[in-house]
């Protein structure tokens, strides 16, 4: 029987997440034959993941009824909702995580959009996520905003697990590798181990083509349509293997450490003039994570091609971005207004989400 295609991908040392969630695909056993089949390592979720799951169907309606007699704020009620999701969701992933060492079987939950610019309230509500699922595969997702930076370092620091979102540029990206580095550094220097905290950088793929892709063709560069997310990517992974190694990241792994893992998240094709796996077949390699929604998976189950891609046209990639700078295409503005973009892309499904719990609250 030939093997499985989405397992295949991690001979190549890429895990496949799952980016969805909700209670009917953990009761139903569709989560554990995706992860006993199709070989999936890990999940993760989104505001707007749960936004889908809770306001699409009654699933969530007799726990958002008993929750509003013991809290009054929305945000807290919701997060009782999504807690116990994680945790349940964390409890299939046990295996993974033990056969891994610690590598994958996580499962990740954000805080607020709301808070995506603030410093302070991140890491406070992170280290309370944290401590609230209590569940030593899951991660806390923080967006990689400007205030995020120190957030993710001060979580690291207090033994976290961090999945750092909404990531598109790659100065951006340098920057949080910086702080998770010293975030293990400054857990270290306080005393305590390192090897159990596990990090993964996501870096939000499609969007960037959507963005770039209709200023291509006013400058002659037609040819390069779909092409700058993924030599963004391949840059980045050049940027990951030059940060860990060499003799600052060694310290650190004699210790024990886990490096962070780059994550390629928004990774079904936006154009349909694109091949619906296109972003999964570009960007296979060693020590990634690929997050993938079920009809990406099911599409790449299909008719995916599987091969070590990651590493391949790196001058190529080089080239593109060098091609987009001479032509006055601005990457580093493009990619900040896709990190303003995604906070507002977040905030409103939690906005619905939140008046949705406050619906049925005042139903029941």
């Amino acid at each position: 029987m030939e093997t499985n295609k989405v397992k295949q991908i991690h001979s190549f040392g890429q895990s496949i997440w799952l980016d969805f969630i909700d209670r009917e695909i953990i009761a139903s056993g569709k989560l554990q034959k995706l992860i006993d089949v199709e070989g999936i390592r890990g999940v993760t979720s989104n505001p707007a993941i749960f936004e889908k799951a809770i306001t699409s169907g009654t699933d969530y309606d007799k726990d958002i009824v008993e929750l509003a007699k013991t809290h009054t704020d929305n945000e807290e009620l919701f997060f009782g909702l999504a807690i116990k999701d994680i945790q349940n969701a964390a409890a299939l992933f046990e295996g993974v995580y033990s056969e891994s060492k610690a590598e994958d079987g996580y499962v990740s939950l954000e805080v607020s959009p709301f808070l995506a610019l603030k410093t302070d309230e991140t890491a406070a509500q992170a280290e309370k996520l944290w401590k609230e699922v209590a569940r030593k595969n899951v991660m806390i997702k923080i967006p990689g905003t400007k205030p995020g930076l120190a957030a993710i370092r001060q979580s690291i620091a207090k033994g976290i697990n961090i999945n750092v979102t909404l990531l598109f540029g790659l100065p951006r990206y340098e920057e949080v590798t910086e702080a998770y580095i010293s975030g293990l550094e400054d857990h270290l220097a306080a005393g305590h181990k390192i090897a159990h905290i596990s990090s993964v950088a996501s870096f939000f793929l499609s969007r960037i083509d959507v963005l770039v892709d209709p200023l291509l063709d006013e400058k002659g560069l037609g040819d390069l349509k779909g092409e700058v997310a993924i030599a963004s990517a391949k840059k980045a992974y050049e940027i990951y293997k030059r940060v860990f190694s060499g003799p600052r990241w060694e310290k650190l792994a004699a210790e024990g450490a886990q490096p962070q893992r780059l994550l390629w998240a928004s990774t079904s094709s936006k154009n349909p003039a694109f091949k619906d796996t296109k972003y999964v077949e570009a960007l296979i390699g060693s020590d990634t994570v690929d997050t993938v929604p079920l009809e990406t998976i099911e599409a790449f189950a299909d008719h995916g091609i599987v091969a070590n891609t990651l590493e391949q046209g790196l001058d190529k990639a080089t080239e593109t971005l060098d091609r987009l700078k001479k032509a006055g295409i601005d990457i580093d503005k493009i990619t900040q207004q896709l990190e303003d973009e995604g906070i507002d892309k977040f905030n409103k499904p939690f906005e619905k989400l939140l008046q949705a719990i406050e619906d049925q609250k005042t139903k029941a």
